[in-house]
């Protein structure tokens, strides 16, 4: 069975930031547990939902995903002048280091970009904008599809039989007679 948008589907992968000497910056494997997730639904970036469109159980694929399909460029708009006096007093400031709080929109982790004397300078772009992502990923396991299986006969359309076949992995194609079709299906 091979992967479809819409799946639910459990991988363990490794991204790392080729750019950057390929320092990893995710594991499924350090935090001890696979990622499940339906693809397609919008829970991953595009460059790594797509790379799994037709993975089969077990196999491993390496992935280059440019940073217009991870989390984009860094926006400058995204920077903010923040006066020091607006965190509490003592403070420990640190050059790229993260914070989080909230402001008038609700909750927001920043990373300090510059320090000034009255002021720093946060950026609240994704910690990953403006990075190429390099993604090694295994498909563990793709969950059973819900597919009425039951619901066709040897009198339905050669099209239609098509496409229930397919829906279940089946190997077959156009070139298919019909009666491999159906021999397919009652073969399950």
């Amino acid at each position: 069975m091979k992967v479809q948008n819409g799946d639910t589907v459990t991988v363990n992968y490794r991204g790392t930031l080729p750019d950057e000497e390929n320092i990893e910056f995710d594991s499924s494997y350090q935090r001890g547990a696979p990622v499940e997730f339906e693809v397609g639904a919008g829970k991953m970036i595009d460059g790594f939902n797509d790379a799994l469109l037709n993975m089969s159980i077990g196999e491993t694929k390496f992935v280059s995903i440019p940073k217009e399909e991870a989390y984009g460029e860094s926006e400058p708009a995204a920077f903010q002048l923040v006066p020091k006096t607006s965190f509490g007093e003592g403070f420990d400031f640190r050059l790229d280091g993260m914070i989080q709080g909230n402001g008038p929109m609700g909750p927001f982790i920043a990373r300090i970009h510059e320090i000034q004397d009255e002021h720093v300078i946060l950026d609240f772009n994704h910690p990953l904008a403006g990075k190429n992502l390099v993604f090694e990923i295994t498909l563990e396991s793709i969950a059973d599809r819900e597919v009425p299986v039951a619901n066709w006969n040897a009198s339905m359309k050669k099209a239609e039989l098509l496409e229930i076949a397919k829906s279940q992995g089946l190997n077959v194609n156009t070139r298919s007679t019909k009666s491999q079709i159906v021999e397919a299906l009652q073969a399950q």
